[in-house]
């Protein structure tokens, strides 16, 4: 699989200690920020995850668009949205790609999400 460089992902993860989810040790929120930096129109088609987790082992976790939604961006533009993971142990991991179309040729990019931790802050003292 090729991953385009014309579409950025940013990812800002936080612990929530405060939210309480049955067989989670940790619960964590992530924001992602998803920038067209091409020329091309762009439309978010499917998500899919690897995330790492200390019993689970690791498990993937696809489905269509974002938060109920399959954004399009023009160039230039972002869409933002924040979502949520359970951890069963001390920490772990989320990693993937976003799959998009390009309105204009219907070619179909994807673009990738680098690994990031789901640590929480008093695990990295």
């Amino acid at each position: 699989m090729n991953f385009t460089k014309n579409i950025s992902i940013t990812t800002r993860p936080r612990h929530e200690p405060d939210h309480i989810i049955q067989g989670a040790r940790h619960v964590f929120s992530y924001h992602i920020i998803i920038t067209n930096t091409g020329m091309e129109t762009v439309q978010l088609l499917h998500r899919h995850w690897y995330i790492t987790d200390g019993i689970f082992g690791e498990r993937e976790v696809e489905g269509e668009g974002v938060v109920g939604e399959q954004p399009t961006l023009e160039s230039g533009e972002s869409f933002d949205y924040t979502s949520w993971c359970p951890v069963s142990e001390e920490y772990g991991s989320m990693r993937g790609y976003f799959t998009f179309k390009e309105l204009r040729t219907g070619e179909i990019v994807y673009a990738e999400i680098e690994t990031f931790l789901l640590m929480p802050e008093e695990a990295l003292n």
